[in-house]
């Protein structure tokens, strides 16, 4: 019997990919395609906040995202779409990663219409998404940081959740719940 590579499924790239990961002693993760019904799996979060600069401040300084292109909608495409009753908008975009499966964090301002404040005391307070959680690799780094851009902890925090992992909880400038957990370094 006669078993060529080709009639196995390789591609002479994938091939010399996987022989030079190999060779070099590392580990190489291929980039498949989504299997279910999404052509991807990457989240993105949309946060409508009072004061756009305020919010971009908290997100680049107190927890360590990056700013990368946001875009426009116009009043009408907002309508059309059923989010915006007819305002143009300014997106703001935040990355922790680089890549294309990066999740991202949407920051729109409305300030010729101004949206009520909910209940943000607790996360029971109001129905709906009510916090984000982000892993750190340092809980430590994460604090200096807080503290350098004067953000308050909540509760008791940080609280240790065994095994070497701490949780850290803060509210954004309009009162939206982060967690960030992770190890102490």
């Amino acid at each position: 019997m006669n078993i060529s590579l080709y009639s196995c499924g390789f591609r002479f790239p994938t091939l010399l990919v996987a022989a030079a990961a190999a060779l070099a002693g590392g580990l190489v993760v291929l980039a498949a395609e989504p299997t279910g019904e999404f052509s991807s799996g990457r989240i993105d979060l949309g946060i409508v906040v009072k004061d756009a600069e305020r919010s971009a401040a908290f997100l680049t300084n107190a927890i360590g995202f990056k700013e990368v292109r946001g875009f426009a909608v116009t009043g009408d495409l907002g309508r059309k779409i059923g989010l915006i009753d007819g305002h143009p908008v300014q997106v703001r975009v935040f990355v922790l990663d680089e890549g294309e499966a990066a999740t991202r964090v949407k920051v729109l301002s409305f300030p010729s219409a101004p949206g009520q404040s909910p209940d943000q005391q607790w996360i029971h307070s109001t129905l709906g998404m009510r916090y984000v959680t982000l892993y750190v690799k340092d809980v430590n780094r994460a604090l200096d940081r807080l503290k350098q851009a004067n953000v308050k902890l909540l509760g008791e925090t940080p609280v240790d959740l065994g095994g070497g992992t701490w949780l850290v909880a803060v509210k954004d400038p309009d009162g939206n719940f982060f967690e960030l957990i992770g190890p102490k370094k």
